[in-house]
């Protein structure tokens, strides 16, 4: 059956020094989200893809709810633009705040935050926390040798994984909005056996 998905928290690069085409990719998946009838969580700043997107969503008429620390906000970055706004006290209760507040995530290229913040969702899903849709937009084939070393987790035996349904990697934003409003959530946690058992991979 399908989700219902209103709200889609997006992970993505705050730096305003990359090339052209992550801006272009990003803020056309705002467009699309918001085109959609999806609404936006994000990590509240003026910077980077993430405000490429937000922006984007905001001019098409979307709604955006930033969640951002203290120690970032008094940076000065934060959006005056957003619909809603959370401060919070530190980094991970930022992850959690926007994972309570949306129904879905995608990942856009991004530094070590994203990183941390993908790997994190994928646990959740994966140990059955939640079901939600996580979506990696594969830009550039920014996320190429990612995916790559997610394989070798797996073959290695270092990681174990129902495969199907745990992410969906784009190839573009309109892939990723499709699967999005198309998502129906298939995969299921892992169990005590597959996850601790030697002969289940």
């Amino acid at each position: 059956m399908k989700t219902s998905i209103k709200t889609v928290c997006v992970f993505a690069s705050s730096s305003d020094y990359l090339e052209s085409i992550y801006y272009k990719d990003a803020a056309r998946l705002g467009e699309l989200l918001a085109i959609a009838g999806m609404d936006m969580v994000y990590g509240g700043s003026t910077l980077g893809l993430m405000w490429a997107c937000a922006n984007a969503v905001k001019s098409n008429g979307g709604k955006i709810t930033g969640v951002m620390p203290q120690k970032l906000c008094d940076f000065g970055v934060s959006s005056k633009l957003c619909d809603e706004f959370h401060l919070t006290e530190g980094m991970r209760e930022r992850k959690a705040r926007m994972d309570e507040l949306s129904d879905a995530l995608v990942a856009l290229p991004g530094g070590f935050g994203t990183l941390e913040e993908l790997a994190e969702m994928i646990v959740q899903k994966q140990l059955g926390y939640n079901n939600k849709a996580i979506v990696i937009l594969n830009t550039n084939g920014f996320y190429d040798k990612l995916i790559e070393f997610f394989n070798v987790i797996v073959e290695q035996k270092f990681g174990k994984c129902n495969d199907y349904g745990l992410y969906y990697v784009a190839k573009n934003p309109h892939d990723a909005v499709e699967y999005l409003k198309n998502y129906e959530p298939v995969f299921k946690a892992l169990t005590r056996e597959e996850l601790y058992s030697k002969s289940s991979v």
